[in-house]
């Protein structure tokens, strides 16, 4: 996922469409994998262009698509410290991109460079917040695909930093229950004050563990239940680092659904807000209008359609009906609304078919 256009990106959305257009989006790190390697997974990937271009194109385009996919082999820069690469070629243009992300590898032989293929194929780094709860204090981590490490919070993360305020509440010292209910909720009302700070400071998914009575508790006041991915019931105070991370395996095996939930809470608390568009043709009007931060989109949805006037903040889209209108027709709004909201400095998240039925399989979420 891109936040921005770059000027390398814009040249190839930018390019004359000229079939066939080639898109090969492959790993490339020379400073770690050997040369040999790399090579064999280009000779391949070459390999399989030139088996589809002869089976669907002219001999003619094949030749000259095929030379330049030669030439800019012979010429890529194995001193790069980037981490993938992403060739784009056609019969009038070819460009090449080191990226610094890790992707999928993937291979299209289309009649243009499509913006969802940039996007969908980064290999997303399994980043996460994890919040340990006990009776006695709160420990927040961050972690990822390797390192799980305590973070530091802005307020007390030990319950015992509210008994003196609770005293002061309770005239009569000798009832200790009334004196400990308003301690944990002094506490646990702290740490969902804390939760406004970190959700805001990292975009991740969060998982909270704890003593069952203490999640159903913490579930009954706070504002961020939407927010966390999953409650996670046990006595975990004593855990050190690698036993939590053990105990986090399972469900870090299924990212994808882990991404999944959270792109899903985000939609139900803007959603909760208002401020959240539902179905393409307001997706469309709100995204034209430089209103968005979040596009969410089921990866397989495409949307061919024509567009009215020539003014983009007041621009309506409709279903295209053949014979198309060569000067409105749009081959697939969803990429032109994925364009749009990158070049004005949003984000886009891709989810499994099926997941926005009740967003109409796409919805954008504003700027607040």
């Amino acid at each position: 996922m891109y936040s921005v256009l770059t000027p390398e990106i814009r040249e190839i959305l930018e390019a004359i469409h000229y079939r066939p257009a080639i898109s090969i989006i492959l790993p490339f790190q020379p400073k770690i994998s050997l040369k040999t390697e790399l090579n064999h997974a280009l000779k391949l990937a070459i390999e399989k262009v030139e088996k589809e271009l002869n089976e669907n194109y002219l001999d003619e385009m094949n030749k000259l698509v095929m030379q330049k996919l030669k030439t800019i082999l012979k010429n890529l820069n194995y001193n790069t410290h980037k981490r993938s690469i992403a060739i784009f070629v056609s019969p009038v243009f070819e460009k090449v991109l080191y990226l610094d992300i890790a992707v999928e590898e993937k291979i299209i032989v289309d009649e243009s460079f499509q913006i969802r293929d940039i996007i969908y194929n980064k290999k997303q780094e399994q980043k996460y917040l994890l919040l340990v709860l006990s009776s006695k204090e709160s420990k927040v981590f961050l972690g990822n695909t390797d390192t799980l490490e305590r973070i530091a919070s802005s307020n007390p993360e030990s319950i015992y930093a509210y008994v003196n305020e609770a005293s002061e509440k309770v005239a009569n010292f000798s009832d200790m229950n009334a004196r400990k209910e308003i301690v944990n909720e002094k506490f646990l009302r702290n740490i969902d004050r804390s939760l406004d700070i970190i959700l805001k400071t990292y975009d991740v998914p969060i998982f909270f563990m704890g003593a069952k009575k203490l999640i159903g508790h913490f579930k009954s006041i706070t504002k961020h239940g939407a927010s966390i991915n999953d409650f996670i019931a046990g006595n975990y105070e004593e855990k050190n680092v690698n036993e939590l991370k053990e105990i986090l395996k399972p469900k870090m095996d299924d990212w994808q659904k882990i991404k999944d939930i959270n792109v899903l809470n985000k939609l139900k608390v803007a959603f909760e807000k208002k401020q959240i568009s539902l179905g393409i043709k307001n997706v469309w009007k709100d995204a034209m209008s430089h209103k968005g931060k979040l596009l969410v989109v089921e990866k397989d949805f495409k949307y061919s359609a024509e567009h009215s006037g020539t003014d983009e903040l007041s621009s309506k889209i409709f279903k295209a009906v053949e014979p198309f209108n060569k000067f409105s027709y749009l081959k697939d709004a969803v990429d032109d609304i994925i364009e749009k909201v990158l070049e004005n400095g949003g984000d886009v998240e891709f989810v499994e078919s099926g997941l926005l039925n009740d967003y109409h399989r796409i919805a954008l979420i504003h700027y607040y």
